[in-house]
C-alpha cells in the first residue's frame, strides 16, 4: 500500500499544512495579504492557530499585557522560553516567531547566536525577530550562517524606547525616510526572511514593501505592507490602557470578563453556585448504609 493509500484510509484527519518562511513569500508574490498575532500562552494560541492566522509571534510585549512592566526591557530570556514552549504546544498550522529580548543579542554575536539557537530548539520557534536597522545586518548574516531564519524589526523599536526619547512615530524627514529604507535594504541584503515595519508613515512603509524582496509586516504602518501583526490583548481591549492610534478594538473582552467574574461572586456570596447539579453523589447504596448506622434520633 502506498504512502498515499495510507494516509486516505486513515481514520484520522490530516495536520494542517504548516506556514512556512516561503509560504509567507508566496503570499507576498501573490499580493495575498499576512495575517499575524501576538500570542503567549497555549489557550490564546490554540485560538489564533485555528482561526487561520498565518505567523504567531511570541513577543517580548509580553512584558506589559502580561507581566505588568512598564516596557519591554525588563523581559528575559528565561521568560521568552518558557511563553514560547507554552506557544509552541499549541500551533499546529501558523509560522512561529519568538521576539529575542533586549541584552539577548547585543552584547556579541556568539551570545546572540547560541540565545537564538535555545528558542528554536529548546522552545520551538521557527524564526526569531529581532530589533534594529543597518547595525543588525552583519548579525542577520551571522545568524542566517547558523540556519536561523531571522524576521528584522525596523522603525518604531519598542526596546530602543530610551534612545528614541519614548514611543514616537519614526521616518518622518526625509533624512530619516532615506535612513530607514536603507536599513530595509540591508537587511534583507543580510539575509532576513521578513522585516516588520512598525510606527512609521504609510508613504514610507509602501515605499519599502515595493521595493523588498521579501514580505513586510507593518504595525502602524499604513495597509500597504504585505502583511499587519497586532498585540493579541489591543483586540479585546485587555490592556488596561488608552490604545494606540494603529489599533482596533475587535470585541471588548475587559467587560465580558468583569461582567462574567461579577456575577461568579454574586452567584457564590448568594449560594447560588454550587447547585446541587453541579454536586457529586454518593451511590445510593453507600448513602443508604451509611444512613443505617446513624443513630435514630431520640423521641419525644
Amino acid at each position: 500500500m502506498s504512502v498515499t493509500q495510507l494516509r486516505a484510509s486513515s481514520p484520522f484527519p490530516p495536520p494542517p499544512q504548516r506556514v512556512t518562511s516561503d509560504t509567507l513569500l508566496q503570499k507576498k508574490l501573490a499580493r495575498q495579504p499576512i495575517a499575524a498575532l501576538t500570542a503567549y500562552d497555549y489557550p490564546t494560541a490554540r485560538l489564533v492557530d485555528e482561526a487561520g492566522i498565518d505567523m504567531v509571534l511570541v513577543g517580548d510585549s509580553l512584558g506589559m499585557v502580561l507581566l505588568g512592566y512598564e516596557n519591554t526591557l525588563p523581559v528575559t530570556m528565561d521568560e521568552m522560553l518558557h511563553h514560547t514552549r507554552a506557544v509552541a504546544r499549541a500551533v499546529r498550522r501558523a509560522f512561529l516567531v519568538a521576539d529575542m529580548p533586549y541584552g539577548s543579542y547585543h552584547a556579541s554575536a556568539r551570545v546572540a547566536i547560541q540565545n537564538a539557537l535555545r528558542l528554536m530548539k529548546e522552545a520551538g520557534a521557527q524564526a526569531v525577530k529581532i530589533e534594529g536597522g543597518s547595525v543588525r545586518a552583519r548579525l542577520v548574516e551571522r545568524l542566517t550562517d547558523a540556519e536561523v531564519p531571522v524576521v528584522a524589526h525596523i522603525g518604531l523599536t519598542p526596546q530602543s524606547v530610551h534612545s528614541m526619547g519614548g514611543y514616537r512615530v519614526q521616518g518622518k524627514s526625509l533624512v530619516a525616510f532615506k535612513r530607514l529604507s536603507a536599513d530595509a535594504r540591508a537587511l534583507e541584503d543580510a539575509g532576513a526572511i521578513a522585516i516588520v515595519l512598525e510606527g512609521i508613515p504609510r508613504e514610507l512603509a509602501a515605499s519599502i514593501t515595493a521595493e523588498s524582496g521579501i514580505p513586510t509586516i507593518g504595525i502602524g504602518a499604513g495597509p500597504d505592507c504585505d502583511g499587519e501583526i497586532l498585540v493579541f490583548h489591543d483586540l479585546f481591549n485587555l490592556t488596561f490602557s488608552p490604545p494606540a492610534k494603529f489599533t482596533r478594538q475587535y470585541a471588548d473582552g475587559a467587560a465580558f470578563f468583569s461582567s462574567a467574574l461579577a456575577h461568579y461572586r454574586d452567584d457564590v456570596s448568594a449560594r447560588n453556585f454550587p447547585s446541587d447539579a453541579e454536586s457529586y453523589h454518593l451511590p445510593r447504596e453507600v448513602h443508604a448504609a451509611l444512613e443505617a448506622t446513624r443513630p435514630h434520633a431520640r423521641k419525644a
